[in-house]
């Protein structure tokens, strides 16, 4: 595949290059390229389109197994393809809890030849101390993730010996932690000496916590979502769907995440993609939204606003998770990574709408906000799987860890 005219960005100005993509890998980035006409490359012509490399969403809940009535590991993955989202990494409380080995095997045997991009587990501590599970784990997932907070079935884990039992046994711990339980996790994470990743930060004290542990050369990682980013508790009056776990917080709280992104203080923008039915959130106190079919054009709108510049945004969506969950070959446009690739249209004037919605659950949060761009094409590892509004019916999404 070599694809032609398309502007790249560099040092934040768009360069136009070619991208020569074989054996899904690039290998080529270079001005005019011209191809062996033996070898029979698909040309695209992406004329007036910006290429950026495909966005890694960190914090996804795909509801499979158990809950696929609200989403699938199909229809998930088709949302995040129209995205621009090229690769996903799932969430352990699914039906039942992702909390032992037997239990992973099986979702990655269900998931197989299911998606459209790729993708990769957490796997689930329990409150019952499930630490020998997690080390025999450890190669076969991106992370532990642990709720401090609030969550379902066994994994609400509040018993600091078993923390530290789970920290100790992982190579990476995320976490659902809230407040006071943010500071705990840090501390927890700097007794083991294990890297901890804060998961949907919302608020300026907890913005305070992740500062400091920075400060004193913790590994210690932090994700804001969009919702935590655009949305705040004004929003909740006029809108009862927009109910969530962390819960919506103050103006002021939107301005200090803003803040500390461009600080660098935050390293990453993850959905928390979790989906329900309109029908369940209307009649329910559930917490939970839809974000991956928009996360990259409202943080394109925050570009167009001058909130962050394209190359924050690049870093945050997708370089930065490549390194923090060791995704190798993920997160570039470079020679010798994959081909992961979306074309994006800058130039639009358009509104979230809620009409054409691939996910499962059929409704989106983010009705009349403005489009910073609109994905034209997805491609995942050199192959096109979503094109101008339509989809290639190409399952070639796989495991990447």
């Amino acid at each position: 595949m070599l694809i032609k005219n398309g502007l790249i960005f560099i040092n934040n100005k768009a360069v136009p290059k070619d991208i020569l993509i074989e054996n899904e890998k690039i290998i080529k980035i270079q001005d005019n390229i011209s191809v062996d006409s033996n070898k029979n490359h698909k040309i695209i012509d992406a004329k007036g389109k910006y290429i950026l490399p495909g966005i890694i969403d960190p914090h996804t809940h795909m509801r499979d197994p158990g809950l696929t009535y609200k989403e699938d590991f199909s229809t998930g993955s088709m949302a995040c393809a129209k995205g621009g989202i090229t690769t996903f990494l799932d969430m352990p409380n699914t039906i039942p809890n992702t909390i032992t080995e037997e239990e992973l095997l099986k979702k990655k045997q269900h998931s197989k030849n299911r998606s459209f991009v790729d993708y990769a587990f957490y796997f689930g501590g329990s409150k019952l101390d499930n630490s020998e599970e997690v080390k025999k784990v450890i190669d076969l997932s991106v992370a532990t993730k642990i709720f401090m907070n609030v969550s379902t079935g066994n994994m609400l884990v509040e018993d600091e010996k078993i923390l530290k039992n789970i920290f100790n046994n992982s190579k990476l711990v995320a976490v659902h932690a809230e407040g006071e339980m943010v500071k705990k996790a840090i501390e927890i994470s700097a007794e083991t000496k294990t890297p901890l990743y804060l998961c949907h930060l919302s608020t300026k004290k907890e913005i305070e916590y992740l500062k400091e542990a920075k400060n004193n050369n913790l590994k210690v990682y932090g994700e804001v979502t969009p919702h935590h980013l655009f949305l705040n508790e004004s929003n909740l009056k006029d809108n009862p769907l927009l109910i969530m776990k962390p819960e919506l917080k103050t103006k002021e709280d939107n301005e200090a995440l803003w803040e500390a992104i461009n600080e660098g203080i935050i390293d990453t923008i993850g959905t928390d993609h979790a989906p329900h039915t309109f029908e369940e959130k209307s009649n329910n106190s559930i917490y939970g939204i839809p974000g991956v079919e928009n996360s990259l054009e409202l943080m394109l709108q925050a570009v167009k606003e001058k909130k962050i510049t394209i190359e924050k945004l690049i870093q945050l969506m997708s370089e930065n998770p490549s390194k923090i969950f060791g995704l190798k070959s993920k997160g570039n446009l470079k020679v010798g990574y994959d081909a992961d690739i979306i074309l994006v249209d800058l130039n639009i004037d358009e509104k979230i709408s809620d009409k054409n919605i691939i996910s499962k659950c059929n409704w989106t949060p983010y009705k009349s906000f403005n489009k910073g761009g609109k994905v034209m094409m997805t491609i995942v590892r050199g192959n096109i799987v979503f094109n101008n509004g339509k989809f290639n019916n190409l399952k070639i999404g796989k495991e990447v860890v």
